[in-house]
Formats: structure tokens, sequence, C-alpha cells
């Protein structure tokens, strides 16, 4: 299976999310409780499979940063499912989308690395788009969602730029048990507030996969398939994740997220994809070389 499909099929499975929460009857704190249980134990087991004896060694191994990556994916984790109880499922993912350019600034302001004319001109953009999806808060229009829930969006996609600025810096770091101990922290958090008992049988078969298969399965095949083509690439084969999950909502929820929400998500999509677009063409230009293209972050910045 090559890098391009294995990349395609995680962000198929992780467009599947909104759907997944909007199918459930739990609160979210018990939402969280569940799909951080469930993808934690799965990643756990794969990590396992994968190491046999050497799996503590494994986890130890993640260090201060990946103790501080798993606690910036949990945090994304849960705000993601509390943005998505809050506003619309375009608004969660489109804001979600924005990650690979606040990674880019936050490297640029920590670590002092180069951003290039054409990031900058695409997170311009991007922030246009944002500011016409936020404007419809100054006029009523149905089912515009809270400036909450978008403002949840915004710290989920935040804290995965800090994830990405912190793998960038210690690139042993190993994703799956960082994203095994995430789950795990975001369930634990949740066990509080939420009502693990109130789940039925049903609820539990799709919280399973919302863990296991979505947020799991996802981040497995994810990370698979952009071992094996460019980063950009990945990138841009990624943002399916934010086109496909509202289309799934609309047409299974009938959830329309309003003319703002898709004309300022419209244009976000279009500076991600045009700056992945461009990122792809400097790369196989020979504009950097192969030294270079390995120096690049995770986000194509």
């Amino acid at each position: 299976m090559s890098g391009r499909l294995l990349v395609a099929t995680a962000a198929v499975f992780w467009s599947l999310g909104g759907l997944i929460a909007r199918s459930v009857d739990t609160d979210p704190w018990t939402t969280v409780f569940w799909r951080g249980l469930f993808c934690a134990a799965f990643l756990t087991a794969v990590t396992a499979l994968r190491a046999r004896g050497g799996t503590p060694a494994t986890f130890a191994a993640m260090g201060a940063t990946g103790l501080g990556m798993a606690v910036c994916f949990a945090i994304a984790s849960t705000c993601f499912i509390m943005a998505l109880d809050r506003t619309s499922v375009a608004n969660v993912l489109i804001i979600q989308s924005l990650s690979p350019f606040m990674a880019g600034l936050i490297g640029w302001l920590w670590m002092g690395e180069r951003v290039a004319a054409r990031t900058w001109i695409a997170m311009t953009v991007a922030l246009l788009g944002s500011a016409i999806m936020v404007s419809r808060y100054f006029y009523a229009t149905p089912a515009s969602g809270s400036l909450t829930g978008d403002l949840l969006a915004f710290v989920v996609a935040l804290a995965f730029a800090i994830a990405t600025v912190l793998l960038r810096r210690r690139r042993h770091v190993q994703m799956l048990p960082a994203a095994a101990l995430a789950a795990l922290l975001a369930s634990v958090v949740a066990s509080v507030p939420g009502r693990p008992a109130s789940a039925d049988g049903g609820d539990l078969a799709l919280l399973a996969l919302f863990g296991a298969g979505q947020l799991g399965l996802g981040m497995i095949l994810f990370t698979a398939g952009a071992r094996l083509i460019p980063v950009a690439e990945a990138s841009l084969i990624a943002v399916l994740e934010s086109v496909l999950g509202p289309v799934w909502v609309w047409l299974a929820l009938g959830e329309n997220p309003g003319a703002p929400s898709l004309v300022g998500g419209a244009i976000v999509l279009a500076a991600l994809v045009g700056h992945t677009v461009a990122d792809l063409r400097f790369e196989r230009g020979g504009g950097m070389g192969q030294a270079g293209s390995r120096k690049r972050s995770s986000t194509g910045t």
C-alpha cells in the first residue's frame, strides 16, 4: 500500500470524528473518557506488539519532550470534543486546519526557523478566511454555533502546533506512545466530570470506533504513510479531513454550517492547498534538495 493511500485513508478515518461525536448520546466529558480509554488501550497494544518486551522502555524513552507532547495531545483531544458540542463540525475542522501555520509561526518565534514568504502569504489568507467565519457572530444566522466552540477549536489547533514544534526539536520521540499517554491523560481527567456508566452498549460500540478506529488507527496509518512520501504531499492529502468531515455530517444529519463558515472555510482550505502545492513544486524542482527536505517541519512550513 503506497504512502499516499495510507495518508488518504487516515484522513478519511479522521474525517468521521464529527459524525461519530454527533451520533453518540453521551455527554461530552463521558465521550472524552471512553474515547481516550479505547484509544489508549489500542495504541498501547500496538506499541507492545512492536516493542514486545521493550514496551516499558519505549514509553520511558519519550522523556520530558514526549510528556509535553502527550499533554498537548490530551488538551487537543479534549477540546476537540468540547468544541464539537458547541459549534458546527465545519467550524471545528476548518479552524483546526490552521495548526500547520501556527506551528510555523511558533517555530520561527521559539527556534528562529526561517518562514518562507509563501507561508506568510498563506497564513494571511487563512487569517482572512477565519475572520469571515467569525463575522457571523455580528448577526444572527441559523446553526452558527458559538464563539466559545470556535475558541476551543482554536485551542485544538494551537495544542497540535506546540506538539509539532516539540517533535521538531526532538525528532527521536515516537508518536504512538506519546499519543497513547495523551489519550490516557484525557480519559483520567474526564473521569471526574464524566459519567462513564451512562453509556449503553450502542454508545460504547460507537465510542470504541471513535477511540480505536477514528483516532488510533488513523494515527497509525498517517505515521506509516508520511514516512514514504514528501512532508508537503502528506499535508496536502491530510486536508481531506477538513473537506470530508462537514460533508459526512451534512449528508447524514443535515447540519448546515451557514454561508459565512462555508465561504471562510473555503478560503482557509484554498490557502492550505495553495501553500502545499507551492511546497511540492519547490521540493520537486530541487530548490532544497534531499538534505533540505529532511530538515523541514512536519507541517510543510
